[in-house]
């Protein structure tokens, strides 16, 4: 992919990053790709997903990898005065600063928002927890709990099977992505006023906000979503079904898109057929429908369908494995994966046409840039005459 040269749109901006894990990380990782001098602070244990082993590159998790590129790590241990002095004037000193201590486990080193907003009210500070500050202030967040009590594992799975978490860490991921634009969207703020703010973020939230229309089927419906399996709760057909060889993916998400595929299909006739006219009838009859349509997908392969839908405008495809998925993207031109320092990384999923995403560091060695920031805060510290 071929960028414009010129600084990224938050070049200048210093971020402070004192997340681990997913959530922060990755927010912070998304601020770097644009411009942003993420410095990231480490424990001299480094951040948990370094051990998170296997898969490895080397001997280095590809999970840490994952979600820390475009970063400098420096360790302190915030319980060393002379390292806590350190966070401090780095604090002090950056343009945000995101955490995802347990709420009230910062406040104890002096860097909670309080006192970091009194020396540098200018900060746009982002705390992440689990539950957030109030009743659920001393409860640990993990996404696979988030999964579990938010609801989400309940309507993922098969009907007649046990609740499943999602394959990847979809809470943390979410969390980490509502975090980007809520960091975005007070720095603009700040950019239009001068004055920093505070923003919360919690899992538990995050999950409820990312389940759209299952949580609003509850919360405007009162409809409590049950598991379906692959099934849509609202849409017919739209899920696996099988073919002569594997499952295929067949989407008909209006009206206008079934007449469409019983063409293809050679069974006009369904499309013609009263009990399928509409997106709620085809819902009501889905099971009356299902065999019609299995009968004649078993009639021919995967790929020759696929073919065949694709050509005749309807959305189709294959149930990939990751490798599957990749090699797709690739195929179509969208070059998903890009080269950090010798690292080979999948890109962030934006394009602009004036300010790409930069990728100038790969993810760091534990410590790798902690003399340079050490001696920068001390410079800095000696110009303004303040006190790291």
């Amino acid at each position: 992919m071929t960028e414009v040269p010129g600084p990224g749109p938050l070049s200048g901006v210093v971020v402070a990053d004192f997340s681990r894990i997913v959530a922060g990380p990755l927010c912070t990782m998304l601020l770097g790709d644009l411009g942003a001098d993420v410095i990231k602070v480490e424990s001299r244990a480094g951040d948990d997903t370094r051990t998170f082993k296997p898969p490895v590159r080397g001997d280095e998790s590809t999970y840490y990898m994952a979600v820390n590129r475009n970063k400098r790590s420096i360790a302190l241990e915030l319980a060393d005065e002379a390292d806590l002095a350190v966070a401090r004037g780095l604090a002090h000193r950056a343009d945000v600063f995101v955490h995802n201590f347990k709420p009230g486990g910062i406040e104890q080193y002096g860097l909670g928002y309080g006192d970091v907003s009194a020396a540098n009210p200018g900060i746009v500070y982002c705390a992440i927890s689990g539950f957030g500050s109030r009743e659920g202030a001393s409860l640990p967040g993990y996404d696979l709990l988030i999964q579990a009590v938010s609801g989400m594992m309940a309507m993922t799975g098969e009907a007649d099977g046990p609740p499943l978490r999602a394959g990847i860490s979809a809470i943390d991921v979410m969390t980490g992505l509502h975090a980007t634009i809520a960091v975005l969207a007070a720095l603009n703020h700040r950019v239009r006023t001068g004055q920093g703010q505070f923003v919360e973020l919690d899992l538990l939230t995050s999950a409820l906000s990312s389940m759209i229309n299952q949580s609003s089927a509850y919360v405007a419906g009162h409809v409590v979503p049950q598991r379906m399996g692959n099934e849509h709760p609202s849409l017919f057909p739209y899920g696996p079904f099988p073919t002569a060889d594997r499952e295929l993916i067949v989407v008909s998400g209006n009206d206008r898109q079934f007449r469409t595929l019983c063409t293809a299909l050679g069974r006009p006739d369904l499309a013609a057929d009263a009990r399928y006219a509409t997106v709620g009838l085809r819902n009501q009859h889905r099971e009356e429908l299902r065999p019609e349509l299995e009968k004649v997908l078993a009639t021919r392969g995967a790929d020759e369908w696929a073919a065949l839908l694709t050509e005749a405008g309807l959305p189709c495809g294959p149930i990939n494995d990751v490798r599957g998925g990749v090699e797709l993207a690739t195929r179509l031109g969208l070059e998903p994966v890009v080269d950090v320092e010798g690292v080979p990384m999948v890109r962030n999923p934006a394009t602009y046409s004036l300010t790409p995403p930069q990728y100038r560091h790969r993810p760091p060695t534990l410590d790798n840039a902690g003399e340079d920031i050490r001696a920068w805060l001390a410079e800095a510290s000696g110009k303004d005459g303040s006190d790291a």
